[in-house]
């Protein structure tokens, strides 16, 4: 009898980080632009914008370079980025 209290896991799809950053990313610029080029906003709404381009970018490097680690086969990778 299996047991009921088990959790499925989710599916790879579900777990991927990839679109979430992307999604996140696009939404930044989008609001960069529309800052930069319509002028809306209070005078610091330009640098938000722009961190959250840095962020999401610093962002990707992290996972790209845990993605490295699981594929290398490192001790220290995270688990579920393969």
């Amino acid at each position: 009898m299996p047991d009921e209290t088990a959790i499925p896991p989710l599916h790879a799809r579900l777990r991927a980080p990839e679109p979430v950053i992307v999604v996140g990313m696009l939404a930044w610029l989008v609001a960069t632009l529309v800052v930069w080029l319509g002028g809306v906003g209070p005078d610091r709404a330009l640098a938000v914008c722009l961190v959250g381009l840095g962020v999401g970018v610093l962002g990707t490097g992290v996972v790209l370079i845990q993605q490295a680690a699981v594929r290398r086969g490192s001790r220290g990778a995270q688990d579920g980025l393969d």
